[in-house]
């Protein structure tokens, strides 16, 4: 699709000035690790306040597996600043303890040493760990401990209002925001192996982790398994997903939002024969929320989501379903090994690009043919991205990635240039510097990373462990903002004095809680995370 016409309307509109109020928040996950690299036994530093209602630190499968969430802001920069004080927050906190720097996992020898993430007493907390529980029953503990950085993104108001002045649209604003973001979703699938070529930096791992995949992967050396060309096998058949193939699985639909909920309710609702066997309630304890294709809405696996703030314990479906889409979220960055935060700054400009060249491009339905090459292409790319000539599926052909990822870049230059206001200026630099990487495999984070474990003579392991205490001394070294140190303070007590008035104020047995929240009688109050 030529994007000229478009984008000469939408710059004469005064969309430059109006895309700049675009919202960025991230969510950067990473593992809690002991002196010798092995996974963290203790629970979630208490300092840090309560996991289960801290609006910036929380755990995310294990109690050993942090979740760092940022505000969503309009500047990149200080989004990334907030991420810089989290960090230096929780290494205050993590006694000898430290963050592991990649998303691939640390030394796990077994699934049952992996704790489950605890959340105090309350029916809201046991539902948290109960849905955690089945999770590890239904794919394994191991899997849940992949780590990586979820990418947020909603477009201004303003831009909106314009957009859809642009179209002529006559809709209900939300619903036409609604359908334009799952176009956009449709395209970002379309795309989606764009990022794990770029970003992708989980090339290796660690032997512990792989558990009956060996043959698939090459042994770099004794403790280290990886693919020559992967960018990132968090990505590929080794990582996290739902397994369609197997009958347990599903795939949304992306068609329209109304589909896509129906969709998820659908395989909420769906019982599904293999979970069956595991039960549900055994003996005392529930060994799953429930026995359908998914037990909520967050268990379904896919690198891009249509969000809405949800209010609590209201269900993510529910949310979209009474407001619409909010914002975007992409999932499929890998924890870069090179940046301390392990996301940074040119990373977001790019993705902020990538994001309106996806709304702007066409976007038909994906028919299961096109599904299937979707699927196939993030397989390929993250087990053989950088793989000289490599061919993606597309329209029914194939084609190099090479040329595919330059007509690519090539359209987005102009929406670059929107976003700048011109043609000088981040994500013009920003769209620049990937450009090389298609023309030089070498610069990408998955071939830096295999060249420094050649250059050293590490493992995974070692580079892993090398970078995470680089990491961690940076921030120990880091200062903080009086007014800031204050401020996290403050919210860590106010999170635990709010988790006990959760405590306080259950008044049923969990049985009937969880009866009345698939039933949507769960009176309203922030997230099932």
């Amino acid at each position: 699709m030529d994007l000229e016409p478009a984008l000469s309307r939408l710059h004469q509109a005064g969309a430059s000035a109006a895309l700049g109020d675009n919202r960025i928040g991230l969510e950067k996950e990473s593992l809690r690790v002991t002196p010798d690299g092995r996974l963290a036994q203790t629970s979630h530093p208490a300092a840090l306040g309560s996991a289960l209602t801290h609006p910036h630190i929380t755990t995310d499968f294990s109690e050993a597996l942090i979740e760092l969430v940022t505000p969503a802001l309009t500047d990149p920069r200080a989004v990334l600043n907030v991420l810089r004080d989290i960090h230096v927050i929780v290494n205050r906190h993590l006694g000898d303890e430290r963050l592991w720097a990649t998303s691939m996992p640390c030394v796990i020898e077994r699934g049952s040493e992996i704790p489950l993430a605890r959340y105090g007493r309350s029916n809201a907390a046991t539902m948290k760990t109960v849905y955690r529980r089945g999770l590890g029953n239904r794919y394994g503990r191991v899997m849940q401990m992949i780590a990586g950085v979820h990418f947020n993104f909603s477009f201004a108001d303003a831009f909106w209002t314009l957009y859809q002045a642009e179209h002529d649209a006559r809709a209900d604003p939300t619903f036409f925001r609604s359908e334009a973001q799952m176009g956009m979703i449709r395209n970002l699938q379309r795309l989606g192996w764009l990022v794990p070529y770029l970003f992708g930096a989980s090339p290796a791992v660690c032997d512990s982790f792989v558990q009956g995949h060996e043959a698939d992967l090459e042994r770099f050396d004794a403790c280290t398994l990886y693919d020559p060309y992967a960018t990132s096998l968090r990505m590929g058949d080794i990582g996290y997903q739902n397994k369609q193939e197997e009958g347990t699985g599903m795939k949304a639909c992306y068609d329209s939002l109304d589909a896509y909920v129906r969709s998820l309710t659908w395989a909420i609702e769906t019982p599904c024969p293999r979970y069956e066997t595991i039960g549900v309630k055994v003996g005392d304890r529930y060994e799953q929320l429930n026995d359908r294709v998914l037990q909520i809405e967050n268990e379904y696996y896919s690198t891009v989501r249509p969000k809405q703030i949800t209010d609590w314990l209201e269900k993510p479906s529910q949310a979209l379903r009474r407001r619409g889409i909010r914002y975007v979220e992409l999932r499929s960055l890998d924890v870069n090994l090179f940046e301390p935060l392990g996301v940074g700054l040119e990373q977001l400009e790019f993705l902020e690009t990538l994001m309106l060249y996806a709304l702007l491009q066409d976007s038909p339905r994906i028919a299961p043919r096109e599904r299937r090459d979707i699927d196939e292409n993030q397989v390929r790319v993250a087990h053989r991205g950088r793989e000289p000539g490599l061919r993606l599926a597309r329209d029914r052909r194939e084609i190099e990635l090479r040329v595919w990822a330059h007509e690519i870049l090539d359209g987005m230059l102009g929406v670059a240039e929107l976003l700048d206001g011109g043609a000088d200026g981040p994500h013009v630099a920003s769209l620049k510097r990937q450009r090389e990487k298609i023309d030089h495999p070498d610069l990408t984070p998955s071939a830096r990373m295999l060249a420094e474990m050649r250059d050293q003579g590490e493992g995974f392991f070692a580079l892993a462990w090398r970078w995470s205490e680089t990491h961690q001394q940076a921030f120990k070294d880091a200062r903080l903002d009086p007014e800031q140190n204050a401020l996290f303070e403050r919210l860590a007590a106010e999170s635990i004095a709010r988790q006990h008035e959760i405590e306080a104020s259950d008044e049923v047995d969990f049985d009937t809680f969880l009866s009345d929240y698939f039933a949507g009688r769960v009176p309203s109050q922030a997230s099932m995370h």
